[in-house]
């Protein structure tokens, strides 16, 4: 078992006893990777920000009932989808803005350190049209593709953590790539001459 799992569970079992600094470590290892998914989920950056808060005081509330089955950070992850889910629910369909936290750092996808300028900058400029790719998927297909392929979650975790059976969460997956594919086409094709 690696130390950080080892370290995890005692700050879990310490939290359950009511110790709130340990359960503020936690909050400390999950608290990026939380509001990164939430802003991948569709939420802006206020939004992600407010709807965090209420992911760990939802965790902090029902940690005695977390059972250990699953990783922590998927049983968190799957209270951020609920939580993003129940928030774009109460809003208008969504637009893309163009220019919209463009630079925000956790929104976008690491950069490639090893790359020179030029290269760099066509890397900007992909991964802000995958994020507003992402943006015109369907919230099933989105969170899919989001838990997957960015947040790195095995496919049975990503399952758990939006409520589907693994066949159709996979299904999803698939959909969720294809209709990606398609929307980022241009930027994948090459030059031909």
């Amino acid at each position: 078992m690696s130390p950080e799992v080892t370290t995890e569970r005692r700050l879990i079992r310490s939290a359950r006893g009511g110790d709130q600094d340990a359960f503020a470590e936690l909050v400390v290892m999950h608290a990026d990777h939380v509001f990164g998914a939430l802003r991948r989920f569709g939420l802006d950056a206020s939004e992600a920000d407010e709807v965090a808060q209420e992911v760990f005081l939802r965790a902090w509330r029902g940690l005695a009932r977390f059972e250990e089955r699953a990783q922590f950070s998927t049983w968190v992850y799957r209270i951020a989808f609920n939580e993003a889910q129940r928030r774009l629910s109460r809003r208008a369909p969504p637009r893309v803005e163009v220019d919209q936290d463009r630079d925000d750092p956790v929104v976008a996808l690491p950069e490639a350190a090893h790359l020179g300028p030029e290269a760099q900058a066509l890397d900007h400029e992909f991964q802000h049209a995958l994020e507003q790719a992402l943006g015109q998927l369907p919230h099933e297909l989105r969170a899919a593709v989001v838990l997957r392929d960015i947040e790195g979650l095995s496919t049975e975790e990503a399952a758990q953590v939006v409520g589907a059976r693994q066949l159709a969460f996979k299904s999803r997956l698939h959909r969720g790539r294809m209709q990606l594919r398609a929307l980022l086409e241009p930027y994948l094709m090459l030059e031909e001459g």
